[in-house]
């Protein structure tokens, strides 16, 4: 088991896992004494931020970035000791908050009212918001919902270690799926896996996703199909449907000991080439080698070009990030080449393309439509057709 954790890639900073969850001997003492302090509510994306950092998938911060931290990941993508991180994991509050700096507070989900770390007030710092979009998202508009998130933000933001004492509802909800980093390096490790590709998804998985995962067992030992299970956009299918219907494509069209199912608790911020690098330095805290990266990864609308996400990874300077991008080009249905294929690999044109998307999947789905095998495999229609007819 030693051999094989060592063969895999190496917690981001090149230290050891950094999960901020507290032990379960001293939790109740310290509920009991965060009880006490200060309340400071979180909002649903920085709830998914510290539960991130409960886990050890944020290693190796410790806690709610600085006002030098936070300028230097938005403009340089570096932290100020030089570590890479590219988008700025903060925390916001109200100008009058009645929070010091050297204040112990006790951080709130703002939605649950759940009691979820205590953090010691290292700083108070008010930001330039216009920037951070500007930087992070290459826009301002306010109809991203990225932007609009950072410019409903509060007019400061609070920094400093945390000391975890929950790490949310996804533990409860999904036993099966909940993996942390050191649980899915151990597994990785007992299936005698070192070359490991993520597959991140927050939909059912259609054909192009089928296509992507055996691309990546190809040239990989297996792939960690990985969904997001934090707060969606309106409309999404919901955690419990993906996984059933991912199963049974895993069940139905994988080689057993192939794929593994995992899900994990963050909150998309739609913030494109940014959000991939951030998606594969998480990965790299789970033990995986590559990110799948195909076209228009996080992306939203048209804000990015759909290779942008791609793109990033080549900007990076030696030794930014272990974890590397699998950058696959479009996948579709070809009704010539009667099979899967990319635009490398196919020599057809758009009239003999059958373009697959998993919004194009939901509208067909909300309509009542024939979805068609080229499209999606039938064991998975069946699984998503039963829950849109729940919803009439």
């Amino acid at each position: 088991m030693g051999d094989s954790l060592s063969r895999l890639v190496r917690p981001h900073g090149g230290g050891e896992l950094e999960p901020l969850l507290i032990g379960a001997a001293g939790r109740d003492g310290a509920l009991m004494r965060a009880d006490g302090l200060k309340k400071v509510p979180m909002t649903s994306r920085e709830t998914s931020d510290l539960v991130m950092m409960a886990m050890g998938a944020y290693t190796p911060l410790t806690g709610f970035m600085g006002e030098a931290d936070w300028r230097g990941v938005c403009q340089d993508m570096k932290m100020a000791d030089g570590l890479f991180w590219p988008i700025p994991i903060t925390l916001s509050a109200e100008k009058d908050c009645g929070v010091a700096v050297a204040d112990e507070v006790a951080l709130v989900d703002g939605d649950s009212g759940e009691i979820m770390a205590i953090m010691t007030v290292r700083e108070i710092y008010a930001i330039d918001k216009r920037f951070e979009c500007g930087e992070v998202y290459g826009t301002t508009a306010t109809d991203h919902p990225g932007v609009r998130t950072v410019m409903e933000q509060g007019a400061v933001n609070l920094a400093g270690p945390v000391t975890a004492l929950s790490e949310g509802v996804c533990p409860e909800l999904y036993p099966r799926l909940f993996l942390r980093p050191a649980e899915s390096r151990t597994l990785f490790a007992e299936k005698g896996w070192s070359r490991v590709v993520a597959l991140q998804t927050r939909n059912p998985m259609h054909r192009s996703h089928e296509y992507l995962a055996k691309i990546a067992i190809e040239v990989a030992d297996g792939v960690f199909i990985h969904q997001v299970l934090g707060k969606l956009k309106p409309g999404d299918i919901p955690a419990a449907v993906r996984v059933k219907a991912i199963d049974v494509m895993i069940d139905n069209y994988f080689v057993p000991g192939t794929a593994v199912q995992a899900g994990y608790p963050i909150e998309m911020r739609y913030a494109g080439p940014r959000e991939a690098l951030l998606h594969a330095l998480l990965r790299q805290n789970f033990g995986c080698s590559h990110l799948i990266v195909g076209r228009d990864h996080a992306g939203v609308g048209d804000t990015y070009g759909p290779f942008d996400a791609q793109h990033i990874f080549d900007t990076l300077w030696e030794g930014a990030l272990e974890t590397k991008a699998l950058k696959i080009d479009i996948t579709f249905y070809c009704t010539k080449c009667l099979g899967m294929a990319t635009g490398r690999t196919c020599p057809h044109g758009a009239e003999d393309r059958v373009l697959i998307s998993g919004t194009r999947q939901r509208e067909m789905l909300s309509a009542g439509e024939d979805i068609p095998p080229e499209f999606s495999r039938p064991e998975v229609v069946a699984v998503l057709k039963e829950y849109y007819a729940s919803l009439k």
